[in-house]
């Protein structure tokens, strides 16, 4: 536990302990810290609301003042269990009800793990810590929010209330934080996204569903042209796959079981219904043959197996009748017969596969397929495949979040195949990759996260493969190492078939973000049997790296909207120049009409506004929709050949040459300039 966990940890105790001192009737269940914050859950039959956070904060600094000691207590189990009869865990003092939610917790503790309480001032609770000395350490705090949660997150359990806070060691950093929060809210990219008319999430379409307007079409565009153009510089070869597949090439990569719950539900497609259709007829054909030839031998037939007069009759139980029958009696060759024609019917019917095909989740392996289509050499190693291909993954709805989490996604895919000598220097290629991006978007702190699969779920969450996962963690971690990257260990995260690392950004205000991936992958290549001939002519099995450095266009570019604030660079800005005329004079449009056609033929994304409308409203208009760019064409300007050049957020820089504002603009979007 990290220092700000521990004290966001003591902070939950010491909300307790004011919530007991105002309604000590209430039952505590769980109180961890979390991310930028802490959270306790309680039973209470007051409905706490926002209205309550001023007496209870007043309570907590009572408690802080006091300045108690966080004092630890290790119990037996039995010990434990009375203190809980009593009523006395989470608690001031013994009550007549018992603690109920933590006599579950601590019939649920293994045997032999140390049992261990917390005491600050006449508040006891059992807890594993740690925590910090005193509550006169906890620095500044404020509760933030609440919100409802079942015991144990299962809907079988009790609702409880859940009360969040955070807290900071100075006040400084919790204004700070509550600064930040305010700014996130501005920069929101589901607001910003539909004032600058970037993308919307229609409910016909479906949730989860994002659809690009012009606007955001552009950023993807100009995504698209970033990463190919690094991606041909770095000898990436680009192809393309379909979006949907039969199960069975989702079976031998894996996914399926594994990834299953990720993806949409299979469409079956019957490609033998007009010989399925033939042979149910025949079926009915011959099971009416059967009856009538059973009315035949109704002599013969025990009443209780004599069929229903109707002309049809009950056909599955005239077979039945027939197949009992024809056992007793072997003299019975024509219903013989027409058995055997019936069931001949009846196994080529069975036997008529219905194949199902599912949406494409992830592209590798379509990308495995494809390197399995040409013999390879070593020679030819290593080989990039890059695709920017649509995958649709099956996000459960109360997870989706604007562009952050979606069910249609657009991914800055490529996979490495390699030989294990050619391992350090691919992956270290990615990673530099990786950090050219960082630089060029101007995203100082990064992490990554080196995920490693858990041996006991091997089989379940991993691929059985433990020699392999030892190798090829180990070859990750070296790497690592060795190229000086910050990055954190985490383990039971990795991908099902081999270890990743998740690159993990904070955008300008401090927000954090996961936008990219590199992972390793022994099974897959070994699952689909791709092989290169070696050096001495025997066949090998490649290394395989998945690698996505802009991760999806949608969750990339809500980042980048948070990260902008919608204020764009000009070379990815949607609306990059728009020109504004002082005026209608016809010759004036006609100059204004001109650096318009220049600045498309030069593919610049350039607009031009004519109405009549005056000067300033026009302006307005354009920094409303933070138009990278603005030209101010008036009268002198048209006389002078020059242009006035208004940049959003920085104002107006004064009026130069049409040749050298033009010339000097496309120099900036070639070099996609900051």
């Amino acid at each position: 536990m990290s220092d700000i966990e521990r004290l966001r940890h003591s902070t939950a105790h010491v909300l307790a302990t004011a919530i007991l001192k105002i309604w000590p009737e209430a039952q505590f269940a769980a109180g961890p810290p979390v991310d930028n914050g802490f959270y306790y859950d309680l039973d209470l039959p007051h409905r706490i609301s926002p209205d309550d956070f001023e007496k209870i904060e007043a309570e907590m600094k009572n408690e802080i003042k006091a300045n108690h000691p966080f004092e630890r207590m290790e119990v037996s189990r039995n010990e434990a269990l009375e203190l809980g009869k009593k009523g006395r865990l989470a608690a001031l003092s013994d009550r007549k009800e018992p603690s109920k939610f933590k006599i579950d917790i601590i019939e649920n503790i293994p045997p032999g793990e140390t049992i261990s309480l917390y005491r600050n001032g006449d508040f006891i609770d059992l807890c594993a810590g740690p925590h910090v000395m005193r509550t006169g350490n906890i620095g500044a705090f404020k509760l933030t929010s609440l919100a409802s949660a079942y015991y144990k997150g299962d809907e079988k359990n009790p609702q409880l209330q859940r009360v969040y806070g955070t807290a900071f060691k100075t006040k400084k950093e919790l204004d700070d934080y509550f600064a930040m929060l305010e700014e996130a809210k501005k920069r929101d990219h589901r607001k910003l996204g539909r004032e600058l008319e970037i993308f919307i999430i229609d409910d016909d379409v479906g949730p989860g569903l994002p659809l690009w307007l012009p606007r955001g079409a552009a950023i993807i565009e100009e995504l698209e042209k970033l990463a190919k153009e690094a991606e041909f510089a770095a000898g990436y070869q680009r192809v393309r796959t379909v979006n949907i597949a039969r199960e069975s090439l989702y079976r031998k990569s894996g996914h399926i079981p594994y990834y299953v719950e990720s993806i949409f539900p299979p469409m079956s497609v019957d490609e033998f219904k007009e010989e399925r259709d033939e042979l149910r007829t025949e079926l009915i054909r011959v099971a009416l043959l059967i009856t009538d030839e059973l009315k035949k031998t109704e002599v013969k037939t025990p009443p209780e197996m004599h069929l229903n007069p109707s002309p049809k009759g009950d056909l599955e139980r005239a077979v039945s009748i027939a197949q009992q029958l024809v056992e007793k009696d072997s003299s019975l060759e024509s219903l013989r017969s027409l058995l055997w024609s019936y069931e001949t019917a009846r196994e080529k019917l069975d036997n008529l596969p219905i194949d199902n095909y599912y949406l494409k989740a992830m592209n590798c392996p379509h990308h495995h397929k494809l390197f399995a289509a040409v013999p390879r050499s070593y020679r030819d190693l290593p080989l990039r495949l890059a695709e920017y291909g649509f995958c649709h993954r099956y996000e459960q709805s109360g997870e989706l979040f604007g562009l952050m989490r979606v069910r249609s996604m657009q991914m800055n895919d490529a996979h490495l195949y390699m030989t294990p000598e050619q391992f350090e220097a691919e992956f270290n290629a990615v990673n530099e990759m990786y950090l050219n991006y960082f630089k060029l978007f101007g995203l100082e702190k990064y992490l990554m996260r080196f995920s490693t699969h858990d041996p006991a779920k091997l089989g379940q969450k991993f691929v059985d493969e433990p020699e392999l996962w030892k190798k090829t963690e180990d070859m990750t971690r070296n790497v690592l190492k060795s190229s000086g990257i910050n990055y954190v260990e985490v383990p039971n995260e990795a991908a099902f078939y081999g270890p990743k690392i998740d690159v993990q950004v904070w955008s300008v205000i401090g927000r954090e973000f996961s936008i990219a991936t590199n992972q390793v992958d022994f099974a897959q290549p070994r699952r689909f049997n791709l092989v290169y001939k070696d050096r001495d002519n025997t066949e090998k099995t490649p290394i395989c790296i998945h690698r996505a450095p802009l991760g999806t266009h949608e969750r990339f570019i809500g980042f980048l909207i948070e990260h902008y604030a919608g204020n764009f660079p000009l070379w990815l800005s949607p609306e990059q120049v728009r020109i504004l005329t002082v005026g209608d004079d016809p010759q004036l449009l006609d100059y204004s009409r001109a650096i318009f056609n220049e600045l498309r033929a030069h593919q610049v994304r350039a607009e031009i506004d004519t109405s009549t409308d005056k000067i300033n409203g026009k302006i307005q208009r354009a920094e409303q929709m933070k138009v990278h760019t603005m030209f101010v064409i008036g009268k002198r300007d048209m006389e002078a050949k020059a242009i006035s050049v208004r940049v959003h957020g920085k104002g107006n820089l004064g009026a130069r040459p049409r040749d050298e504002v033009i010339s000097t603009l496309l120099e900036q979007i070639k070099t996609r300039a900051a």
